[in-house]
């Protein structure tokens, strides 16, 4: 299958059965037969080179956009690996990125994760780079993220991800209808909403185009920083944990048997204010 037609044919995923050894799905796979997402097929997916504005363009088509901040995300990402020199491009073109609608408005409207980090969750756990787990960059996303003003408002990002039947859209425009952009200081949704509309004093009512270029934003920076992964380039350029953070992940992990203790990757901010 070409990869043309492979993007047409979207596969439902299946599951292995209970108790049954996990082998990634292509190993039993009948000649001829559809390739179909298990379990066992996690992390092993390659990741190729994307160019990060081609991705955030797909992430702001019309016909992406309007379905919710992690569809916007996930379905970038997947569908331009799908075309891409990837050997699984075929395998990234039978996942069914509809499945990742439900995470609009941080989690169906219950303003809990922001979709956009949802989805490189989800993301993450699919590919490798290099046949190395992607797992550790997460942290850098997590972090852009929670750090970063956002949605990017440059004259040359905005004319990138323009879509073609879209009316101008400009710094003047984005000033206009998204404001400033603000520092979420947190990956949870209703959080990084309210400081957005505290900060520019709108109302929920108006996040579209601000909800929507941050979607565009983050698959852009993904696609960034896994580019350089690939590269063996140096992530020191891209925001990592706070040094508030990483102190209180000294105890606050896996290993520890302090009581309680609970492992997080997120700013302790978010929570437990400056105390």
């Amino acid at each position: 299958m070409d990869r043309r037609n492979a993007l047409k044919n979207i596969i439902g995923i299946t599951t292995c059965a209970a108790g049954a050894t996990l082998v990634p799905s292509f190993a039993n796979a009948v000649e001829g037969e559809a390739w179909s997402l298990t379990p066992a097929d996690l992390g092993t997916l390659a990741y190729a080179k994307l160019d990060p504005m081609a991705v955030a363009k797909i992430a702001y088509n019309q016909d992406v956009r309007n379905k919710g901040c992690m569809y916007q995300v996930f379905h970038a990402l997947i569908t331009a690996l799908a075309a891409s020199d990837s050997p699984d491009a075929a395998k990234f073109a039978a996942i069914p990125t509809a499945l990742s609608v439900y995470g609009s408005g941080g989690i169906f409207s219950q303003g809990t994760i922001c979709g956009n980090n949802n989805a490189a969750g989800m993301f993450f756990k699919l590919i490798n780079i290099k046949g190395e787990s992607a797992a550790g960059y997460l942290a850098n996303v997590s972090a852009y993220y929670e750090q970063t003003a956002l949605p990017i408002n440059t004259a040359e990002f905005l004319a990138g991800v323009k879509d073609d039947r879209d009316e101008a859209l400009t710094p003047e425009v984005f000033a206009e209808k998204v404001g400033e952009p603000t520092i979420a200081k947190s990956l949870l949704c209703h959080a990084s909403l309210t400081r957005w509309a505290d900060h520019n004093d709108m109302s929920i009512k108006q996040k579209g185009m601000r909800c929507q270029l941050l979607s565009a934003s983050m698959a852009y920076k993904i696609a960034e920083i896994l580019n350089t992964a690939y590269d063996a380039g140096d992530m020191t350029v891209f925001p990592g944990k706070t040094g508030a953070t990483t102190s209180c992940s000294t105890c606050h992990n896996t290993a520890s048997t302090t009581v309680p203790s609970v492992m997080s990757g997120m700013e302790c901010d978010t929570c437990h204010g400056n105390d």
